[in-house]
């Protein structure tokens, strides 16, 4: 009997093996000026992973590689990164979605509008501290009725799409807002958080987030490039939630008369 042909995971090859070259970025502040490209040659599946590709490079080419990664099932968010161009998450990416034939390549960078820590790892520091803004937390003035806040499944369906976030910043990384015009801008992530609070029934915290909110660094610097959108690995709509957000400010501010900080002069 001939010897079975296994993949890199060391599960048999379920298609064509494909010579890949993994193009990555790299970059150590402590030795490094600047970022550089390094090309790593693997025999993959096209039903691969390219976080699997990733591992096997750090396993067994490349020690030094760094990038983050946790669940390795599309839940943590963790493993966000551009591949090929796009913010993807890498373990749910196949060889297949960027890879059509023997010899491609596949370039592997960093997030974008996040400081390089190393290599594909990026300092979420702003990026959580915009998300703390939002007050991103139940707010209630009422105390619960009896054990608990019942909530029909109509009132839980409102806000269904937000609660799918995962914080993988993919969505940070893809704003052209954020890498052109202003850097300051609370982010989509952030607003997605906070709709999925102000569309909460129980909820009654909308006045404590508008600080954060209706600033000009708050939700008025989205231009609905709707980059957001397409590049979420959750599939949630980012630009609607904002949008829908504006609406709530604009109607809250008119209800009172008070000005409307929408970023027009």
């Amino acid at each position: 009997m001939g010897t079975e042909t296994k993949n890199i995971l060391g599960t048999p090859y379920r298609g064509t093996q494909m010579k890949i070259t993994v193009k990555v970025s790299r970059f150590n502040p402590k030795v490094d000026e600047k970022p550089y490209y390094q090309e790593y040659s693997i025999e993959a599946d096209p039903m691969d992973r390219v976080l699997d590709l990733l591992m096997y490079i750090k396993r067994f080419q490349d020690g030094t590689l760094a990038f983050r990664k946790s669940c390795a099932h599309g839940i943590c968010g963790s493993d966000a990164m551009r591949i090929n161009g796009r913010e993807r998450l890498a373990c749910k990416t196949l060889v297949k979605d960027v890879s059509v034939r023997d010899g491609d390549t596949i370039i592997v960078e960093p997030l974008r509008n996040l400081p390089v820590e190393r290599d594909l790892m990026v300092r979420q520091s702003d990026f959580f501290e915009k998300y703390r803004s939002v007050k991103p937390f139940l707010i209630s003035a009422q105390e619960p009725a009896e054990k608990e806040r019942l909530q029909s499944p109509e009132q839980r369906a409102k806000f269904d799409d937000a609660t799918k976030c995962i914080l993988c910043a993919a969505c940070y990384s893809a704003c052209p807002v954020i890498s052109g015009k202003n850097s300051d801008f609370i982010g989509p992530a952030a607003i997605v958080q906070a709709a999925r609070f102000l569309d909460d029934n129980r909820d009654t915290g909308f006045e404590e987030r508008l600080f954060a909110l209706d600033d000009k660094n708050g939700v008025w610097p989205c231009e609905n490039h709707f980059h957001c959108t397409l590049v979420c690995p959750r599939g949630i709509k980012v630009t609607k939630l904002i949008n829908l957000t504006k609406q709530k400010i604009k109607k809250y501010r008119k209800e009172r008369g008070e000005h409307i900080h929408d970023g027009s002069p």
